[in-house]
C-alpha cells in the first residue's frame, strides 16, 4: 500500500455531520477494466494498481493520469470497524462517484447509484463479520452514450473548445460515520429573514414513540429550541428572537443541532447551521431580505489542474472564492458542475452569492433515456445542496437548443425536458427563483437570462438594450417577455493567455489542436494586458449603463486547459493586478433611462 499523506482528510459535509466519523480517503486498489469490458471483481481481487482517492484516474494526484476513455473501473481496500462502534449503525457516505456505481461489501452487492455528482450513503453495519469489511466499488461511465450528464467532460478522445478532461469514478471523498439505530438521513431547512426556521426531517425509524428535538445557537449561546414527534416530512418550526440575517457583508451562521430522543435519551445527533435569509423576485427584481441584489457574477467552471473536477485541498476551495470576491464578485454562477459541500460551506462562511446548476450537457435532450437521467440526478442536486444560504437561484439547464433557436424550433422533447426541470425545481424548493435554462430557450422562468459573446462594447449594448423587451437567444421558441429580472448571465470571454503569444484567429482549428497546444477564446484576442483591461473595462460599463438589466456573469473565473479567457490562469495566478479588476467588477450600476422601476 502507498505510504502518503491523507488526502482530503477534513469534514467533507460540514452541514450534517456526526461527531464520530471516519475518512476513508487515501491510497486503494485500482484497476481499469481493458476496452470498458467488466471483469468480474466484484470480490476485490486482481486489482493491479494503487489510487489516491478522492482523485479521479484522470488526475495526476490520483497517481494514476490516465486521460483516455475507461468506462469500467474497479476499487477496492479493507475497512476495519472503528473501535468503540459497535452497536451503532455504520453509515459510508460517498461524496460523489461518476457515473454509475456498484458497492459490494465481502462479494455481496450493497448498493446501487446512478448519477455521477450527487452523495448517496449506504449501510455497512451488517458488513463486518470479524470486525473487517472487504469493500469494492465498480464504476461505469459512459460518457459517449449521450444518455449521462457530463458537463464539460470532453467526448472527443482530448480537450478542445470549452470541452475539458473527463472525471471518472470517485471523485469526492468517502467516509464512515456511527449513526444511532434510528437515525435522521436528512433535514430540509428553510428559513426567512425575520428569524424563523422550518425543519423538515427524514429518518430511519426503528421504532415509534420517538421525537426530533432540534436548538439553535449563537456564538455558543442557545436561541431557540423546539421538538415534536418524529415522523418523515412533518415540519419543525423554531423562531430566533432578534434575529441577524445572512447576507454579503454579514453573512451570519447559526450552529444547528438536530436529535432524535427515547424519552431524555439522546440515541443520534447531527450536527449543521442555517443562515436566516430569503429570496424573493418581484417585478423585474431580484430582493435578498427585502434589498435588491445587483449580480456582480463570475462565471465558475471548478476545474484544477492537478485534480480535475477535484480541489487538491480544502484551502483551494476557500482561496477560489476568497480571490473572486477580492476581485469585486459577489457571486458566482457555478457552471456545468455541482460543487462540492465544503465549496458552499465556505461560501457562506464568506457571503458569497451562488447560482446553482445541474451538468446537463452530455445528455440528448431529445432522448426519453437522457432526460430521465437528467431529472433523476437533478431531483439529487436539489436535495442535496438547497440548505445553503449562498444558493440564491437554481439554473437546472445551461444553453437549452444551442444552435437551433435562431433557425428552427427546437423540439418539443427538448422543451418539455425543459418546462420539466421548472416544475420540479419549484415543488422541491419554491424558496428560490428557478431559471429554468440559462441563455438560449426559455419556457417558464422566473430570470430571463441570456448569453452574448460580443466582443464591442457598443454592438453589445446596443444587442442587450431593447427596451421594453428583452434579447432573444431562441426567439421561435420562447414565450413572450413576462417582465422577469433581466440579467446577461454570460459575457465577455475574451481570450488572453497569459505566458505566450497564441494565435485564436481561427477558433475552429484551434479547437482541434489540443496536442499542440492550441488554445482559444471568444473574438480577437487582446494583443497585450493593456488592451484586455480596456475590453474588459469597457464591456462592464456598458452593461452597466443598460437600465433595465439586473446584473451580470463575466466569463470566467479561470483558464480552463486550452481555454485561455479567465481572468485568472488555470494556477490561479491574475492576468491583471487584483486592485484593477476590483475596480472594474465592482462599480456600481449606473440605471438611468427609459425604465420607470430604475429610477423608483
Amino acid at each position: 500500500m502507498l505510504d502518503v499523506p491523507i488526502p482530503r482528510a477534513e469534514l467533507p459535509r460540514p452541514q450534517f455531520f456526526r461527531s464520530r466519523w471516519q475518512t476513508l480517503n487515501g491510497p486503494w486498489d485500482f484497476a481499469i477494466d481493458p476496452n470498458g469490458a467488466p471483469v468480474d471483481r466484484r470480490s476485490g481481487t486482481g486489482l493491479d494498481r494503487q489510487i489516491i482517492v478522492p482523485f479521479a484516474p484522470e488526475s495526476p494526484l490520483s497517481g494514476i493520469g490516465n486521460t483516455d476513455f475507461m468506462e469500467s473501473v474497479w476499487y477496492a481496500r479493507d475497512i476495519d470497524l472503528p473501535g468503540g462502534w459497535a452497536g451503532s449503525r455504520v453509515l459510508i457516505h460517498f461524496g460523489a462517484v461518476d457515473w454509475q456505481a456498484r458497492v459490494y461489501a465481502n462479494g455481496k452487492q450493497i448498493g446501487c447509484h446512478r448519477g455521477g455528482s450527487t452523495l448517496f450513503t449506504l449501510d455497512l453495519t451488517d458488513h463486518f463479520p470479524d470486525g473487517r469489511c472487504r469493500l469494492v466499488v465498480h464504476a461505469t461511465d459512459n460518457l459517449r452514450s449521450g444518455m449521462q450528464p457530463a458537463g464539460k467532460q470532453s467526448r472527443r478522445p482530448h480537450s478542445w473548445g470549452c470541452y475539458y478532461t473527463r472525471t471518472t469514478g470517485i471523485w469526492q471523498s468517502i467516509w464512515l460515520e456511527a449513526a444511532g439505530e434510528s437515525h435522521l438521513t436528512d433535514v430540509a431547512i428553510l428559513t426567512d429573514a425575520a428569524g424563523r426556521i422550518v425543519l423538515t426531517p427524514e429518518a430511519r425509524i426503528a421504532r415509534p414513540g420517538l421525537t426530533f428535538h432540534a436548538t439553535a445557537r449563537l456564538d455558543g449561546a442557545e436561541v431557540a429550541a423546539a421538538d415534536s414527534q418524529l415522523r418523515n416530512g412533518q415540519p419543525l418550526v423554531m423562531t430566533v428572537p432578534e434575529p441577524r440575517p445572512w447576507a454579503p457583508g454579514s453573512p451570519t451562521l447559526y450552529d444547528l443541532t438536530f436529535e432524535i430522543r427515547d424519552g431524555t435519551k439522546v440515541i443520534d445527533r447531527v450536527q449543521s447551521y442555517c443562515g436566516l435569509r430569503d429570496v424573493t423576485v418581484a417585478g423585474d427584481r431580484v430582493y435578498l431580505n427585502g434589498a435588491e441584489i445587483y449580480h456582480r457574477f463570475v462565471l465558475d467552471q471548478g476545474f484544477y489542474p492537478d485534480g480535475i473536477w477535484t480541489a487538491p485541498t480544502d484551502a483551494a476551495l476557500a482561496a477560489d472564492v476568497k480571490l473572486a470576491m477580492s476581485m469585486g464578485f459577489n457571486g458566482a454562477r457555478l457552471h456545468q458542475k455541482v460543487f462540492e459541500p465544503r465549496w458552499h460551506y465556505h461560501a457562506d462562511k464568506l457571503g458569497y452569492l451562488t447560482w446553482g446548476e445541474s451538468p446537463s450537457w452530455g445528455a440528448e435532450p431529445d432522448e426519453d433515456e437522457a432526460n430521465g437521467n437528467l431529472i433523476e440526478e437533478w431531483i439529487q442536486i436539489l436535495r442535496q445542496c438547497r440548505n445553503h444560504p449562498s444558493i440564491v437561484a437554481w439554473s437546472p439547464h445551461n444553453e437549452s437548443g444551442w444552435g437551433k433557436g435562431r433557425r428552427e424550433p427546437i423540439e418539443e422533447p427538448h422543451l418539455r425536458l425543459i418546462e420539466r426541470l421548472a416544475a420540479i425545481t419549484r415543488a422541491i424548493d419554491p424558496s428560490r427563483p428557478v431559471n429554468d435554462a440559462s441563455g438560449w430557450v426559455h419556457r417558464n422562468t422566473d430570470l430571463w437570462t441570456v448569453h452574448s459573446y460580443e466582443q464591442d462594447p457598443q454592438k453589445l449594448a446596443a444587442q442587450m438594450a431593447p427596451y421594453p423587451d428583452v434579447y432573444r437567444d431562441a426567439p421561435q421558441s420562447e414565450p413572450p417577455y413576462a417582465g422577469q429580472p433581466y440579467i446577461l448571465d454570460e459575457f465577455g470571454g475574451a481570450a488572453f493567455d497569459l505566458d505566450a503569444t497564441t494565435d485564436f484567429a481561427d477558433n475552429s482549428r484551434a479547437r482541434d489542436r489540443r496536442a499542440e497546444g492550441a488554445a482559444w477564446g471568444y473574438g480577437t484576442p487582446p494583443t497585450d494586458a493593456a488592451e484586455f483591461e480596456a475590453r474588459i473595462r469597457a464591456q462592464v460599463a456598458v452593461v452597466n449603463a443598460i437600465p433595465h438589466m439586473r446584473g451580470w456573469c463575466y466569463t470566467q473565473l479561470t483558464d480552463v486547459e486550452q481555454e485561455q479567457n479567465g481572468v485568472l490562469t488555470c494556477d490561479r495566478r491574475p492576468k491583471l493586478p487584483i486592485e484593477t479588476y476590483s475596480r472594474i467588477f465592482s462599480a456600481e450600476p449606473s440605471r438611468v433611462g427609459n425604465n420607470k422601476m430604475a429610477a423608483e
